[in-house]
């Protein structure tokens, strides 16, 4: 190529890219690794853009695929993931642009292992094992804490001083086991089993102060995710690894930051429940207070109306009224009586005046036969025959003469 140039006979800009091309063309395919740095799936977009970037040179390559190659690796794929693909570098010739058409994607050493544990994720949630309605919830005042965590380790100081300082009455269970390597597994299933079987156990935390993502493999075991998921206790991851969860923090009835955290979660705090309790405490007091002032102020309203204000004030007048008739009768009746007795006297007077009594009194008298028959006629009478007289002084036998 520099011989067939020189200044005077320049080769054009797409005879160069063209060579270019056929130069990377001879190439054909490579296994190339790196890490993802930026990666862009659109949606109905048959290929996907992937930038590959060297970790140790600041060298990038942009590498397409199609999306089929692409899906057998995108639950365990993301920006940040090494990986190893099959590619053949492409040369754009318009452009002058090169990258790499990837055929097959896979992942480096700790990749794979994650594409497992994505497997192992998604069909453990089929099964429900990942389910909110079998999370339990924790006891409000746990009287006895199971804790599994290394002997010794930073995990197990954060728990047991944190808890202590929030409730010092709290009382654990401590199993020390190895939380990393060969052994790790089998060590805390047995450890959670075995509280889970402690009758005075209310709540058991796992805990372990973070770590790489190889040292946290035991926490995403399935035979530990299986144990954990049968428990009768209610379980609290408290792994301390943000960036990558273990599968024990999705199976676990509560998931905890670190072990710290668990601590504050599990454990209430005596300052704050006290403090709850006097809030309460004075809500209530100002609420039976509140209750029986407004009470006394509607009694007091109730006392003020006339009919208890003064009680005897209705009665009174009905006496009043009572009294007055009674008044009323005895004059109307004593007024009937004096007229009856102004009658009465005056019909006495009528018939003391036309008593036979009365004429008697005045010198007449009364003959009468034997019989009773008064004579009012002297036919009436035979001479010789014996009369009865009678006079106002009384009575006396006569003889009528011829």
């Amino acid at each position: 190529m520099a011989n067939s140039s020189s200044p005077e006979a320049p080769i054009p800009v797409g005879k160069v890219s063209a060579l270019i091309g056929g130069w990377i063309d001879r190439l054909g395919e490579v296994w190339v690794e790196g890490q993802i740095t930026q990666l862009s799936r659109r949606p109905g977009a048959g290929v996907v853009f992937l930038t590959l970037r060297d970790p140790e040179r600041d060298v990038s390559l942009t590498v397409t695929c199609f999306r089929a190659v692409f899906e057998q690796v995108a639950d365990a794929v993301q920006e940040g993931s090494r990986i190893i693909v099959r590619a053949k570098p492409e040369w754009y010739a318009a452009r002058g642009t090169l990258s790499l058409r990837a055929s097959e994607i896979r992942l480096v050493g700790l990749g794979e292992l994650l594409a497992k544990l994505e497997h192992l994720k998604r069909r453990l949630a089929g099964e429900g094992l990942f389910a909110a309605d079998r999370k339990r919830p924790l006891p409000f005042l746990p009287h006895c804490i199971g804790l599994v965590t290394g002997r010794g380790s930073a995990a197990e100081r954060d728990v047991l001083e944190n808890a202590r300082r929030r409730w010092p009455a709290v009382r654990f269970e401590v199993r020390n086991v190895p939380v990393q390597g060969v052994g790790a597994v089998s060590r805390v299933s047995a450890a959670v089993r075995e509280l889970d079987e402690h009758p005075e156990v209310d709540v058991i935390i796992v805990a372990r102060g973070g770590g790489s993502v190889e040292d946290l493999l035991p926490f995403s075991d399935e035979g530990l995710i299986r144990t954990v998921s049968g428990c009768r206790t209610p379980v609290v991851s408290a792994i301390g690894h943000e960036p990558d969860q273990p599968l024990l923090d999705f199976v676990a009835d509560l998931r905890a930051s670190t072990p710290t955290d668990a601590a504050k979660r599990v454990v209430p705090d005596v300052g704050e429940e006290l403090a709850k309790v006097h809030q309460l405490r004075d809500r209530a007091r100002r609420q039976v207070v509140g209750r029986v002032e407004r009470e006394l102020a509607g009694l007091a309203s109730v006392r003020s109306r006339p009919v208890l204000a003064a009680p005897r004030q209705l009665v009174d007048g009905r006496a009043a009224e009572v009294a007055a008739l009674l008044e009323r009768s005895r004059r109307c009746l004593g007024h009937r009586l004096d007229a009856a007795e102004s009658d009465l006297g005056h019909t006495l007077a009528r018939v003391v005046a036309l008593s036979p009594l009365a004429t008697l009194e005045r010198g007449y008298a009364v003959l009468q036969q034997a019989d009773g028959h008064v004579v009012t006629d002297p036919a009436q009478v035979t001479s010789g025959e014996e009369l009865h007289a009678r006079v106002a002084g009384g009575g006396f036998g006569v003889t009528a003469g011829p």
